[in-house]
This record gives structure tokens, C-alpha cells and sequence, in this order.
């Protein structure tokens, strides 16, 4: 047992060069992971305002300060292993192999990624727009390099595929400054379309809202089973459209009160085709 203790205090001894110096590997490694990580957050941080002061778009803030982060990072993983005695000619060559490995694996990834790089150059929209697509609809949040965030009117955080976005139909409400806005309502046969008409121009008029410079129709849009259906078409900013769209709605229905004018709905009318038969007649 002596022996053993002996040979075991022995082995020890002789490796604690190799221990002490594998120990501030292992330390110098960590300080470089930490001041190179504060590194990279000034570095990210500095693109970001160089680019917001040359006023770039948002959307390629977020994505190239995404890229440059990556690419940071890589390059603060290949100095530890470094710092192992792994040669620069290894490491690049197992980054190389893994990334063909990680695309084949993640083609989907890049496919965002390309996805990401076609919306900065062509850009479909860009952030603070307001974006209907896949069933999904919200304001462009922010564009990184993988992901589009969209934030909903219900204070909801959509995450949408770059590659989803550009092999899709996308529709920005918010591109033009201004929006025609179309809305119809029905009245009865037995009510006048000329009063309808009238009333419905007066209160396009009256709304502060509509763009009085641009063109304005109000006409009958179709002869519908249960009514005529009158059509009103202006102009309004596209921020305003919502409200207008719902103040008008509101007015509609008042003035036609007001008027005399009747809203018609769907209705049935059952008739007895003979006395006693006991045979219905529907229209």
C-alpha cells in the first residue's frame, strides 16, 4: 500500500507542470471569452450607430448588427481553441466541414437567411410598416437575420420566417401614404336612392378626414335580393383609414335613421298555399 501511495504521489508531482499550465489555459480562455464578449457588444453596438447615422433603413440595422455578431463570435471561438495548440489549419478546416454538415442539416435556416438578405434588397416593407401575410398581420417590429417580429394590435409578438415571407404573398397596408377607402350599405327597395345618395355625400363632405382634393363617388353597386346596395369610394391618410372607416359606419347608420331610410336584412315568408292543405309555400 505504501508503494501504491508512493507511485500515485509520485505521478502527480510530475504532472503538475502540465496541470498548472492547463489550469491558465483554461483561465486565460475565460478571460478572453469575457473580454471578447464585451468586445463584440461595443463593436455590435458601434455598427449599429454608424449605420443609424449614415440613416440607414431598420430593418438592415438589425440584420447586419445580427451578422456581425455571428461572425464576431466565430472568430472569439477560433482564438480559444487557438489557445488549446489546436493550428489555425484544423480549426478552419473542422469550421468548414460542420458548416457544410450544419447547412445540409438547417437548409431551412439558410433559407431564412437568404430569405432575410432579399427583403433588405428589395424591400417589401420595411419596419414600422404594417404587413398582412400567411394569415398572420401586425407591425414590422424588427428584421434580423433569420426572423421578421411583427407586433399585433392586440400586443401580440408574431415571429414569421424570412424564407416564409420571401417566397410569399405580402401585402403592406401601410406603403402609400394614402388609402381609398370603399364601403357599402344596403337600403330597401321602398326607400329613395337619390336621398341615400345625398345623405351619404354630405357626410363625406362633413369628414374631416377625407381628402376633399381627390376623387369622391358614391353610386348603386348592385340590385342584391334583399336591398339596394349603395357604394361609397374617397380617399383618406393611411393612418386615418381605421377611424374613418369606423366613423363613417356610425354616421351611415344615423343619418339613415335620421332620413327614413331603411337597412335591410335577410328575411323569410312562409305563405299557405291552400286553406286546410296543410302545404307551405317559402320565398
Amino acid at each position: 500500500m505504501e508503494n501504491i501511495g508512493r507511485e500515485i504521489s509520485e505521478y502527480i508531482m510530475a504532472q503538475m507542470p502540465s496541470l498548472a499550465a492547463f489550469a491558465l489555459k483554461v483561465l486565460l480562455c475565460i478571460v478572453i471569452y469575457f473580454a471578447g464578449k464585451k468586445v463584440i457588444n461595443w463593436l455590435v453596438r458601434a455598427v449599429r450607430r454608424i449605420l443609424e447615422r449614415g440613416k440607414v433603413e431598420a430593418g438592415a440595422v438589425t440584420f447586419t448588427a445580427s451578422v456581425v455578431k455571428i461572425v464576431l463570435y466565430l472568430i472569439l471561438v477560433l482564438a480559444i481553441a487557438v489557445q488549446f495548440g489546436v493550428k489555425e489549419s484544423s480549426v478552419a478546416a473542422v469550421v468548414a466541414s460542420g458548416g457544410v454538415a450544419i447547412g445540409l442539416a438547417l437548409q431551412g435556416g439558410l433559407s431564412n437567411f437568404a430569405g432575410g438578405f432579399l427583403i433588405l434588397l428589395f424591400k417589401p416593407f420595411q419596419v414600422g410598416d404594417y404587413i398582412i401575410t400567411q394569415g398572420q398581420e401586425g407591425t414590422v417590429q424588427k428584421i434580423e437575420i433569420l426572423y421578421t417580429t411583427l407586433h399585433t394590435f392586440d400586443n401580440r409578438r408574431v415571429i414569421v420566417p424570412n424564407g416564409n415571407l420571401a417566397n410569399n404573398v405580402i401585402v403592406n397596408v401601410t406603403a402609400s401614404e394614402k388609402r381609398k377607402l370603399e364601403l357599402k350599405v344596403s337600403i330597401a327597395y321602398e326607400d329613395s336612392i337619390a336621398a341615400a345618395r345625398q345623405v351619404m355625400e354630405r357626410l363625406i363632405a362633413e369628414e374631416p378626414d377625407v381628402l376633399q382634393e381627390e376623387e369622391r363617388q358614391v353610386f348603386v353597386a348592385e340590385l342584391a335580393d334583399s336591398g339596394v346596395v349603395m357604394g361609397l369610394r374617397c380617399w383618406v391618410k393611411t393612418d386615418s383609414y381605421l377611424k374613418v372607416l369606423w366613423h363613417m359606419n356610425e354616421q351611415i347608420k344615423n343619418e339613415f335613421d335620421a332620413a327614413g331610410l331603411h337597412i335591410p336584412y335577410p328575411q323569410m315568408e312562409v305563405r299557405i298555399a291552400g286553406k286546410g292543405s296543410g302545404d307551405l309555400k317559402q320565398e
